[in-house]
């Protein structure tokens, strides 16, 4: 056989095998393998949106936490602000029942020692009376009207 006639069938049915797989190969492997590539770039594109998604999901999580915690802080300033008035209010009334008692204590003072000066001033007006009792009744003696007056001062 001849060189170039074998050379001239292989280059025939090399041409005729690369038509067919042109025509009837190629066709479905590209197919597959685009179909393929839209798959993986749908996944990438899922991929990049679940990113986002998840960083903006992150940044709203962090703002309600942030928004948690300022409510939480004007809830316990509301709460010191409340405990602050009410012991404030009740040192004002602590101290108002701590004058109002002073004012009654240092009344009853005032009235038994009132009481106290008037029951000395009857006990000193009855021995006064007794006094000039004893003494009118005794002769008018200088020496014992002194005498009655020392007893009555020690009585006193």
């Amino acid at each position: 056989m001849n060189l170039n006639a074998t050379l001239f069938a292989q280059l025939v049915v090399f041409f005729i095998l690369a038509w067919f797989t042109m025509k009837f190969v190629w066709p479905p492997i590209m197919k597959a393998l685009d179909e393929r590539a839209a798959k993986v770039a749908e996944g990438l594109a899922a991929a990049d949106k679940a990113k986002t998604d998840l960083q903006l999901a992150e940044r709203r999580a962090t703002e309600e936490l942030r928004k948690a915690r300022e409510a939480a802080n004007e809830l316990r300033g509301g709460a010191e602000r409340q405990a602050a008035q009410v012991l404030d209010e009740a040192r004002a009334e602590a101290a108002r029942i701590i004058a109002a008692a002073r004012a009654a204590a240092e009344g009853e003072a005032e009235a038994a020692a009132q009481r106290a000066k008037e029951a000395l001033r009857d006990q000193v007006a009855q021995l006064a009376v007794a006094g000039a009792e004893r003494i009118l009744r005794k002769e008018i003696d200088p020496a014992k009207h002194a005498e009655l007056l020392d007893q009555l001062k020690a009585e006193l």
